[in-house]
């Protein structure tokens, strides 16, 4: 049976187009939404975008992440915790958590180039503390361009993947490699997280300054597999 990879928040410009690039790759999709009928036009513009052939489909968050063997959380930072302990009680043991959250100070009104305090460090670590055990949390996918991400276009960038979870760190990985151009790296734990959602932060700057849309990281001097 094909996998499920259930994208929470997937109708925002991050999560539609992670769902957008692994759709075109192959996977099943399930967008997940507050609204299971905005979920719903999402899939259905993505498919016809995609091909009659593509596996995407739409659902309330939680009909997404109980069907969903994945799960890849793009919701904003201020409502991330909300959202995590409403969905407490529908996680299924074995579940892969990948989370691309960064807690920019734009999600509570402030500049796009700063970072908001998170007691647990960071943005995943949070994520972890909100998740009932056995299900496995990766950070990854923080520092990819939304726009990017919606075009055709190779995205040229490095995917630094942090998990105190090997399964879920390769997972993280696979799905990196899904998308053309990018490359997926080993992060180290979890807790590093922290420096890589500050990096977000930092590319922002970077578009800014430079008028550009698509600034991402490559690291050099490292074996290409």
């Amino acid at each position: 049976m094909t996998r499920k990879i259930g994208i929470v928040g997937g109708t925002g410009p991050e999560g539609s187009g992670l769902a957008y690039r692994w759709a075109r790759a192959g996977e099943h999709i399930v967008i997940g939404s507050r609204d299971a009928q905005r979920a719903a036009e999402t899939a259905a513009r993505l498919r016809e975008r995609i091909g009659a052939a593509a596996q995407i489909e739409g659902a309330d968050n939680a009909a997404a992440v109980a069907q969903c063997e994945i799960v890849v959380l793009t919701v904003p930072f201020s409502g991330q915790a909300a959202l995590l302990k409403q969905l407490k009680s529908v996680w299924k043991p074995g579940t892969v958590v990948i989370d691309t959250t960064v807690p920019l100070a734009a999600t509570v009104g402030g500049a796009a180039t700063r970072m908001l305090g998170v007691w647990q460090g960071s943005a995943a670590e949070q994520t972890k503390e909100l998740l009932p055990a056995g299900v496995s949390v990766a950070a990854a996918f923080q520092n990819l361009s939304a726009e990017l991400l919606a075009s055709d276009d190779p995205m040229e960038c490095d995917v630094l993947v942090c998990s105190d979870d090997e399964k879920a760190r390769l997972i993280a990985f696979e799905l990196a490699g899904k998308i053309p151009g990018a490359r997926g790296l080993n992060g180290g734990k979890l807790e590093n997280a922290r420096i890589v959602e500050s990096l977000t932060a930092l590319l922002i700057g970077l578009n800014m300054r430079y008028k550009v849309h698509g600034a991402g990281i490559r690291f050099t001097g490292l074996p290409l597999k």
